[in-house]
């Protein structure tokens, strides 16, 4: 991880040099765009070939949304299909920052993986970001078998951001009735409605990106005002958790967003619900993008897999 890390500051003081950059605020939205896309594509390289990628834009209630399909080239007809959320504040990302992850996770389930090109804050206040996750899985389920997906063997998985708006989708079908469809969840280090506990105390700054000024901004850039942090579909941990799939929740020890899972895996279980609860320790929260570099990534991606096949009946 030590490594990785050196590795990053490479690659930002390369990216910062070639675009004329100095010190970059963290509130410098338009800046730390450039240097999270400069640094993704790094850990992007040499991804699995697919046996097919497509890219799909479909019509919502916000306009456009684009989404990436991604076939391994062991997928069966039709397919089972993981929707997966990406990470990043909901400020950052796109369909090619987590490229590889969805690629290893749709190569090494056998699944079809289906990334979201969800509108980014704050150009989309609350609550786009989550009726686009939504919209692309009503799109599953009302098209996908249009395009060889199973759509009554559904999972939602996703990174950071991407892990509340799983859940937030979700609860979503389960309001809607259509949450059998969903047979797994795969959540890594999610934010799930915390305000305060002893890991957003003790951990996060400069090297992840998460110090509480940094937290502070994403939701200012998310929210269009703070009594929204208690809506339902951003705070995950105040609704009814009960009747819901199989979880695989992952955090990180170093990570001040780790007791949000924690809290989540212990809600899940008492409403009778499955876990699979996973604490990866040295390494820093969105260290899944260097499973080239840091083998705990690679096998949490692995174990992520693992349980999409084991959950796909």
């Amino acid at each position: 991880m030590a490594h990785a890390l050196k590795i990053a500051a490479e690659l930002a003081a390369k990216t910062k040099e070639r675009h004329g950059l100095g010190e970059v605020a963290a509130t410098d939205l338009p800046n730390q765009r450039i240097l999270y896309n400069a640094d993704r594509e790094f850990w992007n390289r040499d991804a699995p070939e697919m046996g097919e990628s497509k890219d799909i834009t479909i019509d919502t209630a916000n306009g456009p949304l684009a989404l990436r399909l991604h076939r391994p080239q062991n997928a069966k007809s039709p397919s089972p299909v993981l929707i997966y959320l990406h990470g990043g504040g909901w400020i950052v990302g796109n369909l090619d920052t987590h490229a590889r992850i969805m690629r290893l996770l749709a190569e090494k389930s056998g699944w079809c993986v289906l990334g979201v090109d969800y509108h980014l804050a704050p150009e989309a206040k609350f609550p786009v970001p989550q009726e686009d996750c939504l919209a692309a899985a009503q799109w599953v389920i009302d098209q996908g078998t249009q395009h060889g997906l199973d759509a009554d063997r559904i999972a939602l998985g996703g990174d950071s951001a991407g892990g509340n708006m799983s859940m937030a989708t979700l609860l979503a079908l389960r309001a809607q009735g259509q949450h059998h469809r969903v047979k797994a969840a795969l959540l890594y280090y999610g934010s799930y409605g915390l305000r305060d506990s002893a890991s957003r105390r003790l951990w996060g700054g400069a090297e992840d990106g998460l110090s509480p000024q940094d937290l502070a901004f994403f939701r200012t850039c998310l929210m269009n005002s703070p009594e929204e942090m208690s809506d339902l579909r951003f705070d995950i941990l105040a609704n009814p958790l009960n009747d819901l799939p199989p979880l695989y929740i992952l955090d990180v020890a170093m990570d001040p967003l780790a007791d949000d899972s924690v809290a989540l895996a212990q809600a899940v279980q008492e409403a009778g619900g499955t876990v699979d609860y996973r604490r990866v320790e040295g390494v820093l929260h969105g260290f899944l993008h260097m499973s080239g570099h840091v083998d705990a990534a690679m096998t949490a991606l692995t174990e992520g897999a693992a349980f999409l096949r084991h959950h796909a009946q």
